[in-house]
């Protein structure tokens, strides 16, 4: 196996791998009491973006996509059809890991070399000085927001805790980089960066392979190098294999499972891209479709593992998405993915850049084939997976902004929607498109308000009434308009956001309530 691990728990594996050697590997092992849960996060996946439909009526992209093993899983259990995220890959990843919203742990755009902001340069307004080095599980790191990490704390309470795939938790050279530093007992390719150089073994999953290698290259895999292996199989298949030595010892698991697909680059999965070649689809959509019907074969070996190992009963697996889908009109009209009838995608305040698929399954709980229009947001997996592992008695470091969706899984609680959503983009992303660029957004109720930083614009949106958000009714619902920004501007002033300044006087730019005074 390749990964990194503890040294406390080096002479666990030994025994786990003694038992296999011994022929009890496939025995079912005894329960344990606290349930195993597999947190299954997708990089850069669209609300559009499967054959499962995540709205009230099936469309040509969920004809266009396979995706068999998300159908299952929401066949097992219960569908979000209001799921949130942030727009950005690290402000997500850390709200999840923290269960603090963005605007609070002020990581909001992704993360990569020390001190070095990812911002691009814009013309107007200076962007602040945001945590460009991450979350830490120390307070020593500059440019950081240290945290009690979701990990470290279900590590403490008994769970063999294990980290497959993309990272981007803190800058290179920081703790944070490796999730081994955040509470995980086994680390499998993660860490600073947020993409690979490539997903084909035969390239090494580096972009420059025999050069001596970069910032994207996947470390620890090297036993796939040069073999004919997809990243999204090579991964999947080590999961399993650190898997084994958690259900060897006894221990409740919980597997993050966290893919870089379906991240650029776009590269085809060789053993699906022809169906969608055949169906004569561009080919760089096509091969964007072979990497999401990897992904969902990844989803699918793992819950035949659970299955096959005895352990369905007692396993809860949650299944997201980090953002919204690079869609064409962000991309500058290159075909790759598709939102609609959503607007935008990555990176954008609007619908297509924050809303996500989202399915749970809590066998014995959880209505099987059940859905709710609930709206929840990442953060909200924090409290909600301790509550699952009925862990309760916790101290975090950091205040915890999200709140528990146990009871929307368990059916007592119909709708969460009376309550206010938050997000805080002080940043300049560099792509363009609709919803794209340094805002603050507030959702509450039906209604969406985005306060645009570059001119102190808003954008008023009724989402039921219009999901594609492509009318903006600022003009015509004052009251509403009022209302919300004084929430919003109060709620960003509580937690001390960070705002952009004016190039021109120098000014922070303004709250959002006091462009309307």
């Amino acid at each position: 196996m390749i990964f990194h691990i503890k040294k406390e728990f080096l002479s666990a594996i030994i025994l786990s791998a003694i038992i296999s050697i011994s022929g009890c590997k496939n025995q079912q092992t005894k329960t344990p009491q606290k349930p195993n849960i597999i947190l299954f996060l997708v990089d850069d996946m669209g609300w559009q973006d499967t054959s499962e439909p995540f709205y009230h009526e099936r469309t040509p992209f969920n004809e266009l996509y396979h995706t068999p093993n998300m159908e299952r899983l929401a066949a097992q259990g219960m569908k979000f059809t209001q799921a949130y995220s942030h727009s950005i890959c690290s402000p997500t990843r850390v709200s999840l890991m923290s269960g603090m919203n963005a605007a609070r742990h002020r990581v909001t755009n992704w993360t990569l070399k020390r001190n070095a902001s990812n911002d691009a340069k814009h013309p107007t307004l200076n962007m602040p000085d945001w945590n460009v080095n991450g979350m830490q599980p120390t307070d020593s790191i500059e440019n950081t927001v240290h945290v009690t990490p979701l990990a470290q704390i279900l590590n403490d309470n008994g769970y063999f805790t294990i980290h497959c795939g993309k990272a981007h938790f803190g800058a290179i050279g920081t703790p944070g980089e490796n999730p081994s530093n955040l509470g995980f007992n086994i680390n499998i390719a993660g860490y600073a960066a947020g993409a690979p150089g490539s997903y084909q073994g035969l390239n090494d999953f580096s972009s420059t392979r025999s050069n001596g290698g970069n910032v994207w290259d996947v470390p620890g895999l090297e036993k796939y190098h040069g073999k004919d292996i997809n990243l999204t199989e090579a991964l999947t298949r080590e999961a399993i294999q650190a898997l084994d030595s958690a259900t060897g010892l006894g221990q409740p698991f919980f597997l993050y499972m966290s893919h870089y697909a379906v991240h650029a680059p776009i590269e085809e999965d060789h053993r699906f891209i022809q169906k969608y070649m055949d169906k004569g689809m561009n080919p760089i959509e096509a091969k964007y479709a072979s990497m999401l019907e990897s992904m969902d074969k990844s989803l699918g070996d793992l819950m035949d593992y659970v299955r096959d190992n005895g352990l369905s009963e007692n396993t809860i697996i949650l299944f997201t998405s980090d953002n919204g889908g690079l869609s064409a009109v962000v991309r500058g009209g290159e075909p790759h993915t598709h939102n609609k009838p959503l607007s935008s995608g990555k990176g954008s305040a609007h619908e297509g850049g924050i809303r996500e698929p989202m399915i749970v399954s809590w066998p014995g709980i959880t209505k099987q084939n059940s859905s709710t229009d609930a709206y929840l947001i990442i953060e909200d997996f924090f409290p909600t997976i301790l509550e699952l592992a009925d862990i309760n008695d916790y101290k975090t470091i950091q205040k915890v902004d999200g709140q528990s969706f146990t009871s929307i899984l368990k059916g007592t609680q119909a709708s969460t929607n009376d309550r206010a959503l938050f997000w805080h983009f002080p940043n300049n992303w560099g792509p363009t498109g609709p919803g794209i660029g340094a805002s603050s957004t507030i959702r509450k109720g039906d209604w969406k308000l985005i306060y645009y930083h570059t001119d102190q614009s808003f954008e008023l949106f009724n989402i039921p009434n219009d999901i594609g958000e492509s009318m903006n009714l600022a003009e015509k619902e004052g009251e509403i308009i009022n209302e919300l920004a004084k929430e919003l501007g109060d709620y960003l002033r509580s937690v001390n956001a960070q705002m952009p300044s004016e190039k021109l006087t120098g000014k922070q730019v303004p709250w959002p309530d006091e462009v309307l005074m």
